[in-house]
């Protein structure tokens, strides 16, 4: 297989410390990086304060905010994430006090923040950054991709950035045995769903990380009976179907 069979489209995974900070209490904040700030942060944020801000991304895109500075009045002064619109269904977690959580990823390309203060008592507020990146992954024609075809870029404080899968890759369609990797993938026969050539003599090794298992499940199967044979090794004892 040459270069030009198989063709990724990559954007690189990298922390960028030139974000948008978000001067106004709420609002919408677009783009695929930048930063979101209770009102007054650091020198404290007002009572009443009533804030919701929507971040959105390009389509496809998922959303990591990670807050770096988290402190609220306790059980009081609140700020609720939620993985999409601002409503009850679609809330992920309620923030307060002063631990930092572990980054929160959307499932989609809109992640909303709404803060709420009661009327006395304030601290420093919150301070969050956002990136949304994502890996695109496309085959030529007659090719098949194993693996997820969309990455996500994971920014996490102290340890860099990196994809949330591993990088897929891409195989011949139809073709008679090889490596796969990856979290998941499909095998067929050479030209499933057509029928395959006679003297057919293939074999397919299937490599995951170190500890886990793999679930080998069969959608199709048909064979010519006592003539053509699949056998399966790796467990406890090679099985022949």
């Amino acid at each position: 297989m040459t270069l030009t069979e198989c063709k990724f489209v990559i954007l690189t995974c990298f922390f960028s410390p030139s974000l948008f900070v978000a001067e106004s209490c709420g609002g919408v904040v677009q783009g695929l990086n930048g930063t979101i700030e209770s009102p007054g942060f650091p020198h404290g944020y007002p009572n009443y304060a009533n804030c919701t801000w929507l971040i959105i991304t390009g389509e496809r895109n998922r959303i990591q905010l990670t807050f770096v500075t988290l402190a609220l009045e306790e059980d009081f002064d609140i700020v609720s994430v939620y993985d999409g619109q601002p409503s009850p269904g679609n809330l992920k977690m309620r923030l307060s006090g002063f631990m930092l959580p572990s980054p929160i990823v959307s499932s989609g390309s809109i992640l909303a923040l709404w803060f709420t203060t009661d009327f006395a008592v304030s601290a420093q507020g919150f301070k969050a950054v956002y990136e949304g990146k994502k890996m695109l992954q496309s085959v030529s024609p007659g090719f098949v991709l194993e693996g997820h075809s969309i990455l996500t870029c994971i920014v996490s404080p102290g340890s860099g950035a990196q994809w949330d899968f591993p990088s897929p890759f891409c195989r011949a369609e139809g073709a008679c045995g090889g490596t796969l990797r990856g979290t998941a993938g499909s095998i067929t026969s050479p030209g499933y769903p057509a029928e395959y050539d006679n003297n057919l003599d293939c074999t397919w090794s299937i490599l995951a990380e170190p500890g886990d298992t793999i679930a080998l499940v069969f959608n199709d199967f048909l064979l010519e009976d006592k003539y053509d044979f699949l056998e399966i090794s790796g467990t406890e004892a090679p099985s022949i179907w």
